[in-house]
């Protein structure tokens, strides 16, 4: 049963995330929307057709490796159930090979829609399906090789597949649900303790009573953060908590209070009371929600540009702004996702840092809060102060941010190891005054201590004044750049040194991070290559990896927003 389960949740995740990444731009479907229940905690939609089969033409060969972790774990496998989910993840995996396969395999057509929400605490999964008789078979054949059959069931005229999940001699049943009607394929769960209604409900016969469609939800979202109109996705906090809090709020909390009085056991009992419905109704109330909407999307000639912006929403003005006040400096060479292996920026203004910390924290303590665990959290967070960090940044005094980038490396076969043969990198601080900064360090690192930065911008040789040894493949550079201090290494990085000079502190961010996967594993497929060591299939497909992934973290006006960037090429 824990490998059925397993399985089924590798599938379930690796469906979810495909899925997930497909959320484009078009205007809201009225007609799908009013069977989405408005309580429902969790929504995700692909409003516009997702070109699903050029996608998958342009992802990687090396993102559809089948994962060899799951084939050990399942290789002795004999429970229906888990067979059946690897026999389904197997006809995927041999599917995504190219898009007019994976189409083909499942029967789905070129372009697809897909709708994701819950009644309640039950998934519905809704996505377009071109030819249902291929999906039936596909299923067929994985019955007959798993020994798990369905049931055909039929309700309001929809026929459906039922495979149950559970053993026969457990007290309640879940099933797993498949149907389709009018082209459209529906995924859910059926189970002995929920509301037989609901798969009429999950089915489309039946619309739910307060629908989504009604609400203004959607377009209040599209309008609030400016996202694509293809796409979205959200988590409701404040339905959540209602969940958690009361006993009949919204359609979760009726269910978890159903099932918590079969199985006698609640874990949420103490949530239960008015004082803790008020107060986590509140703090729900200043985060009501999380939301990703999508901000760049292009696939063409076997390439996907995708970005998406994730934000959890805030109206804690106090938080907001001591986090806005933290912000820091991140220079341009970070935001080039183009022209590196990989780039890193921290953008901290540590002046502020522990004022904002400061405020962050008595925001925390204020009210004080009666419910037990809330009362509890203050209590740890009472015996702690932010105000003993100020002893260690007062050393960073006027620090704004610390950066690094690997533009470039090279290597090659040593006579006992592997050697660097070439580097381009930068390091960079950025500060109100980075010599000064530099000249405190200095006592603490005797090596430095003859060093003297030159105040006209030009550089110091860390391998001379350092004694660095030869062997280590590269040449060092040291030099104040107007507000940075750099290190650099190779021709690239001395361009990016000296544009520096350029960039006046500004607090333009928090994070950012961004990797090119093909840049990183290159010069390590090349040379054992060229070392004439035979590459395992898993090593010679990362040679061909082209993804770029680009990650900033920052706040605005609408809350804590983590914007994603992602772009696949596949070259063969």
């Amino acid at each position: 049963m824990k490998k059925a389960l397993v399985a089924a949740a590798v599938i379930a995740i690796g469906a979810g995330a495909y899925w997930a990444t497909q959320q484009k731009g078009a205007e809201p479907n009225n007609a799908m929307l009013a069977f989405v229940p408005a309580d429902t905690p969790v929504f995700s939609a692909q409003f516009k057709p997702f070109p699903i089969k050029d996608y998958i033409d342009s992802i990687p060969d090396a993102q559809k490796q089948y994962p060899q972790e799951l084939q050990d774990l399942m290789q002795d496998e004999n429970d229906p159930r888990a067979k059946f989910f690897l026999g389904l993840f197997n006809r995927y995996m041999t599917g995504i090979k190219d898009g007019q396969t994976f189409v083909d395999t499942f029967g789905l057509p070129n372009s697809l829609t897909s709708y994701f929400y819950t009644l309640g605490a039950l998934p519905v999964l809704k996505l377009d399906i071109a030819k249902p008789d291929v999906l039936w078979a596909q299923l067929d054949g994985i019955e007959a090789e798993s020994g798990l059959t369905h049931q055909l069931r039929t309700i309001g005229g929809i026929s459906y597949r039922a495979y149950p999940l559970l053993d026969e001699t457990e007290n309640e049943t879940i099933d797993l649900v498949l149907a389709i009607d009018k082209g459209v394929l529906t995924i859910t769960l059926a189970t002995s303790f929920s509301d037989p209604a609901l798969i009429e409900t999950a089915l489309g016969i039946k619309a739910v009573p307060n629908p989504l469609s009604e609400t203004g939800i959607v377009e209040d979202i599209f309008a609030k953060h400016g996202f694509l109109k293809d796409g979205l996705s959200y988590i409701n906090h404040q339905e959540l908590v209602k969940a958690i809090t009361t006993s009949d709020g919204n359609q979760l909390a009726k269910q978890l209070n159903h099932f918590y009085s079969i199985t006698k056991e609640d874990p949420f009992a103490d949530l239960r009371s008015e004082v803790c419905h008020t107060e986590l109704t509140g703090i729900a109330q200043n985060w009501p929600r999380t939301v990703i909407g999508y901000t760049d999307f292009e696939i063409k000639d076997k390439q996907t540009r995708m970005g998406f912006s994730t934000v959890i929403e805030s109206n804690n003005q106090v938080i907001m702004g001591a986090l806005k006040q933290i912000r820091g400096f991140l220079p341009a060479y970070t935001q080039d996702v183009n022209n590196s292996v990989f780039s890193f920026g921290l953008g901290v203004d540590v002046n502020e840092f522990v004022p904002a910390l400061t405020k962050v924290w008595n925001e925390l303590l204020t009210p004080s809060y009666q419910c037990d665990p809330l009362q509890q959290m203050q209590a740890e967070m009472e015996d702690q102060s932010p105000a003993m960090l100020g002893m260690f940044t007062g050393m960073a005094n006027g620090v704004k941010g610390l950066s690094m980038s690997l533009i470039n490396y090279e290597l090659s076969e040593g006579t006992e190891q592997v050697e660097l043969k070439g580097l381009d990198a930068i390091v960079t601080l950025s500060a109100d005054d980075p010599a000064t900064l530099f000249n405190m360090v200095k006592p603490f690192a005797p090596e430095l201590a003859n060093i003297q930065l030159p105040t006209d911008g030009s550089a110091v040789d860390l391998n001379s004044a350092l004694q660095l040894p030869p062997y280590l493949g590269f040449t060092a550079n040291m030099a104040l750049k107007g507000n940075h201090l750099a290190i650099y290494s190779g021709g690239k990085s001395e361009e990016i040194a000296d544009g520096l000079a350029k960039e006046t502190l500004s607090a333009n961010g928090l994070l950012s991070m961004s990797a090119d996967y093909g840049k990183m594993f290159m010069p390590m497929m090349t040379l054992m290559e060229i070392s004439g060591e035979t590459l395992p299939p898993e090593f010679t497909n990362l040679k061909d990896y082209n993804m770029k992934v680009k990650l900033d973290v920052d706040v605005n006006a609408q809350g804590i927003v983590i914007d994603s960037f992602v772009q696949t090429h596949n070259s063969k």
